[in-house]
């Protein structure tokens, strides 16, 4: 048994996701979703892990490939736990008639028709991820690459890392503007100060909870700003090509299992330690998060708290890192 130092903080491994109207926590063996509905009351859903910490497969235990499939995983659970949320949302006044089109497919696929819109939706979501995080910044490196050609690979990569890093910003500055994700941005603070307070040994309260830090260094915004950093060395390392955009793509997708492992990692140790490496580490994902999170209101506390509390196991100590 691992003893641990007393004085040191206690860093959880739980982990969360705001939702529409809700949060998303995940523990050591369960995970829960709580969403605060149209009437004004919390709904609470709780389900087992497939893989309980400690019990998941040798695969998912081996550094740099176990980011890889936990990312996997992360990206799909969430997607259904924010498509979930978004349907807790409707009310009868909500159902209209369908459409001819709308009653057809009803009847061909009955129960199956969310999922499999739910399915074509994270199909459209990753496309346009890939359009604008690499086949972009690859068309606009390519347009001025006469004017940097003269430049190391290394440095071409910089900048087109430079853009990349810009697009994401650009792109997560918009949306905070639209009223839903706005809200949904609140709900991340709430979910990150709900942690915070967990993690300071303080009782889950409304009011302990709102004076906690809406920042966090294992935060999802943090890890995508380490993949385009990380990004920019391994291409360059590698070797990827510039002559064709699609074969430069090509290998740039080749190259993200890669990338998302190493990020993996490092956002690890940036939630397990604190230190001028870690910090450092940390920086640029915590500035980023002073655009996805916001500061939320008591109600949407009271759902991250509903749950937390759902997934916390007996025995603290299962949870630290």
């Amino acid at each position: 048994m691992t003893k641990h130092n007393p004085n040191e903080k206690f860093k959880a491994k739980t982990g969360g996701q705001a939702l529409i109207e809700g949060v998303m926590m995940r523990g050591v063996s369960k995970e829960a979703m709580a969403c605060r509905l149209p009437s004004g009351e919390i709904d609470l859903e709780v389900w087992d892990l497939k893989y309980p910490a400690g019990k998941a497969p040798w695969y998912r235990k081996v550094p740099f490939l176990r980011g890889i499939f936990n990312f996997a995983d992360s990206l799909i659970d969430g997607y259904r736990c924010l498509s979930r949320s978004a349907d807790k949302q409707l009310t009868d006044d909500d159902e209209e008639e369908l459409s001819k089109f709308e009653q057809w497919l009803d009847d061909k696929l009955g129960d199956k028709l969310m999922p499999v819109v739910s399915g074509i939706s994270m199909v459209i979501g990753i496309g346009l991820a890939l359009v604008l995080f690499m086949l972009l910044p690859a068309f606009i490196s390519k347009l001025i690459d006469k004017y940097i050609i003269s430049l190391s690979p290394f440095a071409k990569n910089c900048v087109e890392g430079v853009l990349k890093i810009s697009i994401f910003l650009a792109y997560t500055k918009i949306t905070s503007l639209m009223s839903d994700i706005a809200t949904t941005y609140r709900y991340h603070g709430a979910e990150h100060k709900t942690i915070a307070c967990y993690e300071s040994g303080e009782e889950l309260k409304v009011e302990n909870v709102r004076k906690q830090t809406r920042f966090h260094p294992r935060c999802g915004t943090s890890f995508i700003f380490l993949v385009l950093f990380i990004s920019i060395f391994v291409f360059t390392v590698v070797g990827v090509p510039w002559n064709n955009i699609f074969v430069r793509m090509g290998f740039k997708l080749l190259l993200l299992p890669v990338i998302v492992g190493i990020a993996y990692e490092l956002i690890r140790l940036a939630g397990r330690y604190d230190n001028i490496a870690t910090r450092i580490i940390s920086a640029p994902g915590l500035w980023v998060q002073r655009i996805t999170t916001s500061e939320p209101d008591d109600k949407q506390i009271e759902c991250a708290i509903a749950a937390l509390e759902a997934v916390l196991p007996e025995n603290s100590e299962e949870d630290r890192w």
